[in-house]
Order: C-alpha cells, then structure tokens, then sequence
C-alpha cells in the first residue's frame, strides 16, 4: 500500500458516457490547475468506448506515477472507472455524481451514439462492453477517507440514492438540488474539491 504524500502531484480526469475532455467540469478543473497548481501534472484522456480498452490505456498511462502522490477526480461513468482506480492504486479520488451501476444502466444504450461535445461524432456501444463494465466492478474502497462524492438529489440521471448508499464510510456532499452535470461546479464545489485533493 502506497504511503499517501501530504500533497498530490499527479491528477487524472476521467469523463462520463459520451463525455469528453472538453466537457465543463474537466475544462473548469484544468484551467484551475493549470492556474493555481501549475507544479501538478494533470491528464484527461479521451476514453474510448470500450470500458476495457479505457481502464487500460487509464492503468498504463499512470504506469509510473507517484501512488501516494496522485489523485483521480471522474465523472458519472468517469466516476465509476475512477473508483477501480482508486480501489487498485488507494489514491485519493473525488467522484461527481459517480455512476453506480452501469452494467445495468447503459445497456439501453447499445447501439450507434454521439457524443454530446461533438454530435458530429459517433462511436457504436457494443453489447460486449457490458460484460466489460461488469468486470471493472470493485468492492467497497480499501481507504474510504480518501475519497470525496459530490452527489446531487436533483440528477435527473443517475439515483442519488444508490449513488450515497455504494460508497459507505467516504466524504459525501449532498446537494439538495442540483443537476447530473452539476452546472454549479464553478462556483459551489470546485474548491471543496481542489481542497480535498491537496493540489501541490
């Protein structure tokens, strides 16, 4: 077990379910670190479709990074994939509105999707990818004080409800409102988690 740095060095981003880099949360996160923390490596990659193919480019990209000193912040699907990593690595990790189930709430989804920062762009969720995400599942985290949820009554999307209940012993912000996408990040919850996270 990585012994944790008082500080973290390293950030991945991890984004939702045809989500991407430049969705708000992961451009309003990297101009704030590369502002605030520019000492701070800070990676967001473009995740492919396949939940497999994402957790290994995501596992191989942070080959050599600092354990103790990295962290992972995702995103509802980003979010569920973030708590592989942070179950496989103990690093700190923040998760908005994280998704819970996804083997059973994107099977409706099989089939061609865009993505909603370019619907120009199209990419096919496989069946095979459920089978997939079902293989990425981890029990309850190893170190919950290391990790942060930002969870939303308002998510129209996900149930606020299995969100709280998966994570038990972790730091939990619920929001009475709010949306999935917490639109208010910005301004009401950015630095509640830039706080968490120790940004070196």
């Amino acid at each position: 077990m990585p012994t944790m740095s008082s500080t973290t060095t390293h950030l991945l981003y991890l984004h939702g379910f045809r989500s991407s880099p430049r969705s708000a949360k992961a451009q309003i996160m990297a101009r704030h670190v590369a502002a605030a923390h520019p000492a701070v490596q800070w990676w967001a990659p473009q995740l492919p479709p396949s939940p497999g193919e994402a957790m290994e480019m995501v596992m191989s990209g942070i080959r050599d990074w600092p354990l103790g000193s990295m962290a992972v912040v995702g995103s509802s699907l980003g979010g569920f994939y973030a708590t592989h990593v942070a179950a496989t690595t103990s690093c700190r990790a923040v998760l908005l509105n994280p998704a819970v189930h996804p083997a059973r709430d994107l099977a409706r989804y099989i089939g061609d999707q865009t993505q909603w920062h370019a619907p120009e762009e199209h990419f096919y969720f496989k069946a095979e990818y459920i089978d997939e995400l079902r293989a990425l599942e981890v029990g309850a985290l190893p170190h919950p004080e290391r990790c942060l949820s930002i969870v939303a009554k308002g998510d129209e999307v996900l149930d606020w409800n299995e969100m709280v209940a998966r994570y038990p012993g972790i730091r939990i912000k619920l929001l009475e409102g709010g949306d999935h996408a917490l639109s208010d990040f910005e301004v009401a919850h950015l630095r509640d988690a830039v706080d968490f996270l120790h940004l070196a």
